[in-house]
């Protein structure tokens, strides 16, 4: 249920509301918005009668809530959310892109790509540090070496730092290391893991697993809010399908369908999403036409030579026209993305 306050409500109505939802066994969840105060009330089994909130002084109305993921519907927030990251807002006009290398390999690597992003209008740098691969015997990072080489390149361009984090062991060394946590399709249902996020109040990159509809994607994101951290950002990065011609099949639906379900920010990751370096970015493309917020792209700058995920890596060449096309769609529907850099 979501209990919508008046505008002109007092602080003491507002404590009275959430006691009252607290006697009953529930959590309450205040959010701000801009023109008024909700409170979205968690814990409960089953429906709970609106009457006796919308008699309280200070209650404007009281609304049932037909989702199941109660705090990042929409019905609960019909505004956008909008996610800080460092000096960057990711859920408003502009379309953040976040490019780099799957995996931090060496200094030389990281920074030049660091500095090729950038000057095409990347505003964030995403690399892997800590690797969850398939098979235990393929590269699994450089670990805590590569936060400090990330760190590096954050010194050298100014991108804020995108990485993974694969387990609650490592979470608080990759936090010191990054703006931004990033949660893998693997490890969308730890729920450990989401709990743990939650609690950093840290920006989070929130992947769709490989299998999971939109409604576990979801659910696993109010994992991470219910804890207290609105910072979500959900990513679309593909699923798997019967088709085998493709990596995975990057499903273009979910973006406008994320954006009616919820009020968080959707991202686009094309480069798992389709793992075939050709088809990058027309479906960057259309991630951005479809309504996306920001693109996850792979670069590097020698793909046959990456120690993962080269087919689907783009050289900074590649990278260069496909900021090129994607500025231009974003510009076609009223949107803007970065300007080259020098």
């Amino acid at each position: 249920m979501l209990i919508l306050l008046k505008p002109d409500v007092t602080p003491e109505q507002q404590d009275a509301v959430e006691k009252h939802i607290r006697s009953l066994g529930y959590v309450p969840h205040v959010m701000p918005g801009a023109t008024r105060t909700a409170v979205g009330i968690t814990g409960n089994k089953g429906a709970l009668d609106p009457e006796p909130f919308r008699m309280m002084p200070g209650v404007a109305d009281a609304i049932p809530v037909s989702q199941p993921f109660k705090l990042v519907s929409r019905e609960v927030k019909p505004e956008d959310t909008l996610v800080s990251v460092g000096d960057l807002t990711i859920g408003g006009n502009e379309l953040i892109v976040a490019a780099g290398p799957c995996s931090v390999e060496t200094r030389e690597q990281i920074v030049a790509t660091a500095e090729s992003v950038r000057a095409q209008g990347a505003r964030m740098l995403r690399g892997g540090a800590f690797k969850p691969r398939t098979s235990p015997y393929d590269f699994q990072g450089l670990k805590a070496d590569g936060l400090k080489l990330l760190g590096e390149a954050r010194a050298v361009t100014g991108l804020p730092v995108v990485t993974e984090v694969k387990d609650v062991e490592s979470l608080a060394m990759v936090a010191e290391g990054a703006e931004m946590l990033q949660i893998g399709a693997r490890n969308m249902q730890n729920f450990s893991l989401l709990e743990a996020v939650g609690e950093l109040r840290r920006p989070v990159l929130l992947k769709r697993g490989m299998s999971a509809s939109l409604k576990e994607l979801l659910m696993a994101a109010e994992y991470i809010v219910a804890r207290g951290n609105r910072q979500v950002v959900l990513c679309e990065r593909g699923i798997r399908t019967f088709e085998t011609m493709t990596r995975n099949t990057f499903d273009i639906n979910a973006i406008p369908m994320l954006k009616q379900l919820s009020h968080l920010p959707v991202f686009a990751d094309p480069s798992h999403g389709v793992g075939v370096r050709h088809g990058i970015a027309a479906v960057a493309r259309a991630a951005v036409a479809a309504g996306a917020d920001g693109l996850l792209i792979e670069v590097h700058p020698d793909p046959a030579r990456a120690l993962s995920d080269g087919a689907q890596s783009l050289t900074f060449a590649e990278f260069k026209e496909l900021m090129s096309g994607v500025r231009a769609v974003a510009a076609a529907i009223g949107r803007s993305i970065a300007a080259p850099v020098g």
